[in-house]
């Protein structure tokens, strides 16, 4: 792959993101990788610039991950999208959404890692 990968990070929580961000930034293929607090203003960054991957949070304020989901993945299907949770109750319902991927927080780096691996190679 030439090209880097574009990422949007979303989540309400301001140490979810920096942490997610420092994990991204040990990865040497990520070229870009944005913030959004919430499935709202995750929209208007995707309206903006597509990213090619998003990491999703379930639970936010004024518009949820499912939602958020639902509807870039209705506009942009190209647009990979792995749900992150601890809510794993939801990982059905995420997949139904369209997510590509679930991926529970209270797992290992390394299996985002690995999901991250997959959803880039089947871009």
């Amino acid at each position: 792959m030439t090209q880097g990968v574009r990422v949007l990070v979303v989540d309400d929580q301001p140490r979810a993101r920096q942490s997610l961000k420092a994990l991204l930034g040990t990865w040497p293929i990520i070229k870009t990788i944005r913030e959004a607090i919430n499935g709202q203003e995750a929209l208007a960054l995707v309206e903006e610039s597509p990213p090619d991957l998003v990491l999703m949070d379930i639970r936010m304020p004024k518009m949820d991950g499912l939602e958020a989901t639902r509807r870039i993945k209705a506009k942009w299907p190209q647009v990979k999208i792995i749900v992150l949770s601890v809510y794993t109750e939801h990982t059905a319902e995420a997949l139904a959404a369209g997510a590509d991927a679930f991926v529970c927080k209270c797992e290992p780096p390394e299996s985002l890692l690995k999901a991250l691996e997959q959803a880039v190679k089947d871009r």
